[in-house]
């Protein structure tokens, strides 16, 4: 990949996002930068579409912390922030599912920790399993108007 943006050999991605998600990705050669930005110091904010009409008992449920599964053990997931997202015109719109298969909620979900898969297990422990997911922001880095495979290079 380094080659074919012309990038640094070094080059690392801060923080991972998986097959199934889209959104922010930072890249650095700097390792204690992206342990940083990877820690629990750093908030990282998600745009996500769950499948329904989200009750606002749930969304509390979310922000106290819910039961889901690490490695095959119980875990309870750190308070986090969790609102309802009335506008989503700053996210790209692409067919996820058709409209006759029921309504559809979006959310910001705002957490400091990142757990494999956590956002998706946390919305599926509510019933409210996610549709599609898109980082926005991981501390003062976000997506803002940058498109999909837009690059965008910040120096420090």
């Amino acid at each position: 990949m380094s080659e074919l943006f012309n990038l640094p050999k070094a080059i690392m991605a801060v923080g991972r996002l998986d097959e199934k998600s889209e959104g922010l990705l930072l890249l650095t050669t700097d390792g204690m930068f992206s342990n940083y930005m990877t820690s629990q110091n750093i908030e990282k904010e998600y745009h996500v579409m769950v499948d329904g009409i989200i009750t606002t008992d749930k969304i509390s449920a979310l922000t106290k912390g819910v039961k889901i599964s690490v490695n095959g053990n119980a875990y309870v997931t750190k308070p986090c922030e969790a609102k309802l997202l009335p506008d989503t015109s700053h996210i790209i719109k692409r067919f996820v599912r058709d409209i006759k298969h029921g309504p559809t909620s979006w959310l910001s979900i705002t957490l400091t920790e990142g757990k494999y898969r956590q956002v998706r297990k946390m919305t599926a422990a509510i019933g409210y399993p996610t549709l599609r997911l898109v980082r926005v922001r991981i501390g003062n880095y976000k997506l803002e108007k940058l498109k999909p495979k837009d690059i965008e290079a910040i120096h420090y």
